[in-house]
């Protein structure tokens, strides 16, 4: 233990180091996309940054649903009364290695999924190739950069505004979208930026994690082979005047075969309501709230993004279609569909605290099901940024379910009630 601490106050003394190409953890980071190129950045030696972020919530929920709970004892609700939830916390290291050279890892210090310190995922970022003196490549890396590790996908551009664990300095709202389209994923990516328009492509295992092991296969449905999954997004980010900026988006995500692919069920770090329309018997879930359309094995999904932001006022809209299967469905593909919309009205000196109203609904068919089922939400909120690195906010919810089975613990179900959060990031 004495040991690690004199580790970790070494790192520390080490880490006052600001690179302008590493999105800022704290509200400095807000509203920003992919990561800005290392056009000037001169380097000398390797240089470390420590970064981090604390999220302490609150919230007073309740919830209800019809479910027949004599034919399913599984779906009674649990109890859930007005209270703290334990406080969750980031840590990230950004390292440059090299001229237009960097290295990410971030890890969970504790989630709802985890309570010992484990590791979200990390990766190198290429904005120059320093060790290759080829005048043409360093023309291409005037506008590409390349990122190759175990990463967070690049799919679509809600994962760059949702909460992530302990951060949740970019998000006006308490909560992520219903069905939360986030993964880490071992692969590769290449963005290419010029004059405002940008295209992202990129490969990856398909996976959460790595795997060796091959998958038995499932007659009539999956083959038992794990395919690569590809993912691409042109878009156009501009900011057109001192005021207004408008960023369209579209992406797609596309693997053939994964027999564990977690596009919609990759967050382990956990949703931020807690324990509604949990099981009594089997106490809280980590993703309470959120609907899983259960593609586990293929999966189309596409995205649209508008991002606009004219002064203080901002609007992010998003659009998305999914279609794909369980690796032991034999019944073809069903459709999940999302539509959800922010607007933010954000005012004060530095533009400090914020208004905000989300509607997010999800229509999907579930495995077994013969009808759609829909969920949705309403989130009302309000926050402060007391200074660039402490953020609070408090937010009204109310959620509604519909079309699910008597059987299914979300037969009739609802929730509502009161969130607050108070956020550290530096």
């Amino acid at each position: 233990m004495k040991r690690n601490m004199i580790f970790l106050i070494s790192l520390l003394l080490m880490s006052g180091v600001s690179f302008a190409q590493v999105r800022s953890y704290s509200k400095t980071g807000l509203n920003e996309f992919e990561s800005p190129k290392a056009e000037s950045e001169s380097f000398e030696k390797v240089n470390l940054k420590i970064g981090g972020n604390f999220n302490q919530s609150f919230q007073a929920l309740s919830h209800s649903n019809t479910a027949n709970t004599l034919l399913n004892p599984n779906a009674a609700l649990i109890n859930i009364v007005p209270g703290f939830n334990t406080a969750v916390a980031n840590l990230y290291f950004d390292v440059n290695l090299a001229e237009g050279v960097y290295m990410n890892m971030a890890l969970y210090l504790s989630s709802r999924h985890h309570n010992e310190t484990w590791v979200k995922g990390g990766y190198i970022r290429f904005d120059k190739l320093p060790f290759l003196k080829i005048d043409l490549l360093d023309e291409i890396m005037r506008y590409t950069t390349i990122k190759v590790g175990h990463m967070e996908i690049n799919y679509g551009d809600a994962h760059f505004r949702r909460s992530d664990n302990g951060n949740a300095m970019y998000n006006p709202f308490v909560e992520n979208y219903i069905m939360d389209a986030f993964t880490t994923e071992i692969g590769a990516e290449v963005d290419v930026t010029y004059n405002g328009f940008l295209g992202v492509l990129s490969a990856t295992n398909g996976m959460i994690n790595g795997r060796v092991l091959g998958y038995d296969p499932v007659p009539g449905a999956s083959d038992g082979k794990s395919k690569p999954a590809f993912i691409g997004k042109l878009g156009y980010d501009k900011q057109l005047n001192s005021d207004l900026r408008v960023r369209l988006t579209g992406s797609v995500y596309h693997t053939a075969g994964s027999n564990a692919n977690t596009l919609y069920g990759g967050d382990r770090a956990g949703s931020h309501y807690y324990g509604v329309m949990d099981n009594a018997l089997t106490t809280s879930t980590f993703t309470s709230g959120r609907l899983n359309p259960g593609f586990g094995d293929k999966v189309t999904s596409m995205m649209g993004n508008l991002f606009v932001k004219y002064g203080g006022l901002e609007s992010f809209t998003t659009f998305e279609s999914a279609n794909g299967r369980g690796r032991t469905e034999t019944t073809g593909e069903r459709a999940a569909s999302q539509i959800a919309t922010d607007l933010v009205y954000r005012f004060g000196k530095n533009e400090d605290f914020w208004v905000g109203a989300r509607y997010n609904v999800v229509n999907a068919r579930l495995s077994g099901y013969t009808e759609d089922v829909t969920v949705d939400r309403l989130a009302v909120s309000a926050g402060w940024f007391v200074t660039k690195n402490i953020m609070a906010k408090l937010e009204y919810v109310t959620q509604n379910y519909d079309g699910f089975v008597d059987t299914d613990i979300r037969n009739g179900g609802k929730f509502s009630g009161l969130a607050l959060q108070a956020v550290v990031g530096f």
